[in-house]
């Protein structure tokens, strides 16, 4: 990727150095072209000052918030944001997830920098996140000079709350080419593979009920070889191993736990589809594109999930997976007993899947079209706005 300007310097703000669930951030953030500057909201280092008065001014904002002092809160991650703006001059400021972006969101109306916010999912979905936000949504996307989101559906909730249009993109977090490659749906056993957190909008436990249906609907020969995989971790997991034991499928389904990248891509390679069955969760939460399914899919496994956020704009329906409705479990079952009974098919849009990834939906599709965003918004900064 080309860089127009190879000194920009780009302050970034995160809300953890240590979730899991978002190593594909921090990962990404790396992996922008600029000299890139990031502090967390969750590390209290004493050995990095600047990083520790980050972090505790957050604590400080999260108190704040809970006793429903929304624009206090706003103040301590603002001011320790602006002494950094301060202290490393940089060209731009990047926010990841909106609930984080409105802790800092005021240094950039101070210092004149513009702030470019990355919406990622529950973000702009759940009603614990856009009810009490509202407000400093609107201010936040008043503030911002540009927006990434992962879907359409995400973008026009962000259109409704006030987000430049001229300066939105839709942009999904993308998959890794250099790891997620070479499965061979159609020569291996009939086994599937999960991956995910264990939360609802995620749907494991309507996985695992289409998975018991799937068996039943197969012949005693082919039902005997169908395995799930379910790799991941979350408040729903021990729900999960107790539906298991309760639909005696003990022999049948794993439950590893958590994984590194390198093993969830060890096991693509030996898994015949992927099932992630996404659907709105009681709260409102909703998917943006699912890293995971976008993984698969480059690896080369045809997808099985459902009609809900950016799945459908990352998977065609019977041409690189199959997808139902949400909370069909019945569909999701005659799909996963298809796709084991014709290893054909799942080789076909396997093959499928990872052409239409790899042109689209890797990692380097989303850099660059985030950095095209963050060099455009630096560009136009007025010179009279760079901190002395």
């Amino acid at each position: 990727m080309t860089r127009s300007d190879p000194r920009l310097r780009l302050l970034a703000f995160v809300p953890s150095a240590q979730a899991p669930s978002e190593t594909f951030i921090r990962a990404n953030l790396r992996g922008l072209p600029f000299d890139t500057i990031a502090y967390f909201g969750d590390d209290l280092s004493w050995k990095r000052p600047w990083q520790g008065a980050y972090a505790a001014s957050v604590l400080l904002s999260k108190a704040l918030y809970r006793l429903g002092l929304r624009r206090a809160g706003t103040l301590p991650p603002s001011l320790v944001a602006w002494a950094l703006c301060r202290r490393h001059r940089p060209d731009a400021l990047i926010a990841e997830f909106g609930f984080h972006a409105v802790r800092m969101m005021e240094a950039a109306a101070w210092t004149g920098i513009p702030l470019v916010v990355q919406f990622h999912g529950s973000d702009a979905s759940a009603r614990s996140r856009l009810v009490p936000l509202r407000e400093r949504y609107r201010r936040l996307l008043g503030l911002a000079a540009g927006v990434v989101a992962k879907s359409e559906p995400m973008r026009r909730t962000l259109l409704e709350l006030g987000a430049p249009a001229d300066r939105l993109v839709v942009s999904p977090c993308g998959a890794d080419a250099g790891l997620f490659h070479g499965a061979a749906p159609g020569q291996v056993p009939p086994t599937f593979l999960a991956v995910g957190r264990f939360v609802a909008k995620k749907g494991p436990l309507l996985t695992i009920r289409a998975f018991a249906a799937a068996l039943e609907q197969l012949p005693h020969g082919q039902a005997t070889g169908l395995r799930l995989e379910m790799v991941g971790d979350g408040p729903l997991l021990a729900a999960a191993r107790e539906l298991v034991r309760e639909l005696g499928l003990q022999d049948q389904v794993q439950l590893p736990g958590l994984c590194s990248p390198a093993e969830v891509a060890a096991r693509m390679r030996t898994s015949r589809a992927f099932l992630q069955h996404s659907l709105v969760a009681p709260d409102g939460d909703s998917e943006g594109s699912p890293v995971s399914v976008m993984e698969a899919q480059l690896s080369g496994l045809p997808v099985v999930s459902t009609r809900h956020a950016g799945i459908p704009e990352v998977v065609l329906d019977g041409e690189t997976g199959l997808l139902v409705d949400e909370g069909d479990v019945a569909g999701m079952a005659a799909a996963i007993a298809r796709l084991a009974a014709d290893p054909a098919l799942a080789e076909r849009l396997g093959r499928a899947a990872a052409l239409r990834a790899g042109s689209a939906f890797t990692v380097g599709h989303h850099l660059e079209a985030v950095a095209g965003l963050v060099e455009r918004v630096a560009a136009e900064r007025r010179p009279s706005s760079r901190p002395a």
